[in-house]
Order: C-alpha cells, then sequence, then structure tokens
C-alpha cells in the first residue's frame, strides 16, 4: 500500500481491524514485534487518522478503510491533481510563446533560428559563453547520432570551465547503447545526468538567462526559437525543477513501488487512464511501437482488465496511480 502508510503500520492496521480488542502487548506478540515498534506504528496510523480516540473505553479506536483509507486516497488524488495542474501551466506557458513567436519576437526579445545548422551556430556561440549552467531536457525523438557528436565538444568545453551541466533524458534512452555510452562519458566528467519517463519537449537554458526552445517540437530539425524574456525562461527553469526533483540519477536503477510498477509502467498506466492510443503513448514515452502494445498488455494482465481503458480505471481504483 502507497498513501505514506509504512509496510509494517500496514500490518499493525490490518492486525487491529481483524481483532479490535487486542492491545500493544497482544499486537507485537502476534506480529512478532517489539512494544516500541507497535507503539511507534499506531504513533504513525494516529498521524494519518486511521486511529482515533475511544470515547467510551478511554483508549484508541481503528478508523474503517472506506473512511480512513478514502480520505488518504483523496489527499493523494488531490497532490497529484495539484501537481499536473502545475506541470500542464508551465508546459502552457511555454508552448504559448512558440506559437507566437512572430509577434511577440520584439517585445520578448526572441530571434527565430531556422534550420538545424543554424540553431547549432547559436548553440556554439551560447555554449562558448556560458560562465555558470547550461540545463536541458531532451527527449528521445531528438537524440540522433549527429546531435550527440554535435553536443559532445561543446559539453566538454563547457564543464572545462567549471560550467555545471545538468540533462534530463528520457527514461527509454536507458535502452538504447548509443545513448548510453554517451551518458557514462558525459557523466565521468562531471557532468549531472537524470532520466524521468516522459520529457514533454526539448529546451536548453544557458546561465538562467537564454532559452532555446524549438519551433516544432516534433520535428527539432526546423529550427529553434531564442527567448531572453525572463518570464518565459523562468517558466522553462521551473519545468526544468519539477522533472528534476522526481527523476532517476543515471546509474541509479529505476525506483519500483510497492506495487511493483517503475516511472515508466506508472506513466504508461496513466496513458492509459486518459485514454490515450498505444501510438500516442509510444510517442510520449519514447519507446517503439511494439514495446508500448507489449507493456499495455502485462499491465492489462496484471490489472485483469480487458480494455486498455479499463486496465487505467482499475489502476486508479487499487491506487497504483
Amino acid at each position: 500500500m502507497t498513501l505514506g502508510i509504512s509496510g509494517f503500520a500496514e500490518s499493525v492496521y490490518r492486525a487491529m481491524l481483524a481483532d479490535p480488542t487486542g492491545g500493544v502487548q497482544e499486537l507485537a506478540v502476534r506480529l512478532g514485534a517489539t512494544e516500541k515498534q507497535i507503539r511507534h506504528a499506531l504513533d504513525q496510523l494516529a498521524d494519518l487518522a486511521l486511529l482515533t480516540d475511544d470515547d467510551a473505553g478511554g483508549g484508541v479506536r481503528v478508523v474503517r478503510p472506506t473512511v480512513g483509507l478514502g480520505a488518504l486516497l483523496a489527499r493523494a488524488e488531490a497532490e497529484m491533481l495539484e501537481r499536473q495542474r502545475q506541470l500542464a501551466a508551465a508546459r502552457d506557458a511555454i508552448a504559448a510563446i512558440a506559437l507566437e513567436q512572430g509577434r511577440q519576437s520584439q517585445r520578448e526579445k526572441s530571434v527565430r533560428l531556422e534550420g538545424i545548422d543554424a540553431v547549432r551556430a547559436r548553440l556554439e556561440d551560447l555554449s562558448r559563453g556560458a560562465r555558470v549552467e547550461c540545463v536541458s531536457l531532451n527527449p528521445r525523438n531528438a537524440q540522433t547520432s549527429d546531435a550527440k557528436a554535435a553536443s559532445s565538444r561543446l559539453n566538454e568545453q563547457m564543464m572545462a570551465r567549471d560550467v555545471q551541466l545538468r540533462c534530463i533524458y528520457q527514461e527509454s534512452c536507458r535502452n538504447e547503447p548509443a545513448l548510453v555510452s554517451y551518458a557514462r562519458w558525459l557523466t565521468a566528467l562531471g557532468g549531472h545526468l537524470r532520466t524521468v519517463s516522459t520529457v514533454p519537449m526539448l529546451a536548453i537554458v544557458y546561465d538562467r538567462e537564454v532559452a532555446l526552445l524549438p519551433l516544432d517540437p516534433a520535428n527539432s530539425r526546423l529550427g529553434a526559437l531564442e527567448v531572453r524574456s525572463p518570464g518565459v525562461v523562468a517558466a522553462v527553469l521551473a519545468l526544468f525543477a519539477e522533472l528534476w526533483s522526481s527523476a532517476v540519477p543515471f546509474g541509479d536503477a529505476a525506483p519500483v513501488d510497492a506495487n511493483g510498477l517503475d516511472p515508466q509502467n506508472r506513466q504508461m498506466l496513466e496513458l492509459l487512464a486518459g485514454g490515450q492510443t498505444d501510438e500516442m503513448a509510444s510517442r510520449k514515452l519514447g519507446v517503439s511501437l511494439r514495446t508500448a502494445r507489449r507493456m499495455a498488455a502485462d499491465l492489462m494482465e496484471r490489472l485483469q482488465a480487458r480494455s486498455r481503458f479499463q486496465a487505467g480505471v482499475e489502476a486508479a481504483r487499487r491506487g497504483w496511480i
């Protein structure tokens, strides 16, 4: 179970539901634990409002799951929705600037860079002038061999000047040998690299002053928009910080939760619950269509669901997402 309840506290809670009359000593004997461990678990359950004072008996009374766990689930869902709202707001801010690039050019101090050659030339100038840091969002569709070759020398030069490099890649990149090799090289030089299930778009920010955003998120070779507007740069950095906080450092195994789900599988369940097709899920996760279909089929089998949407609904009902 998730919802902030430890595994041992859950065992205590289940034991109290089965026999509400048992005291601390009886619980300790039944669960093979010390009384100190039982009392610590009871404190945690009380903090989560799963125990309440028993006015009649003077002790404590266990709260029914439909009430206590329902309240915890509602709070967790509210927190998840708020986080999704914040991410959506940041993405909308970036998309709005990209769509209004021509009209906003002077007011927002933006420059349109047409074509991949113009972008790479500008990247070289900005990398050479970087003083403190460079952060980047790197979706799977932008990780071509020529892009990595072009950026390797620039990244090496920046780190040689003690410019901090922080990069977010998609989890699916861990399955690509060339990208794994590049990531190991980058981290060995002192770069910091983490992965998340989905990266919404390509973005690079130098020294918290200038951001490069693609003209078309689906095709970075068409060109980019160089933006120096403080509001836009702040929006990109907010999105980066939000993703960075939950990302997995390269070299670490992706964490698996109590339900046996890694971040990529949880993201797939959220996409299924939202009615996304296998094709859309494969693009967002940066995996092949065949892999997306296999992931969906495996999750459906685990959830005993007959459709992808039913799998998403059942996962939400069980508290998996």
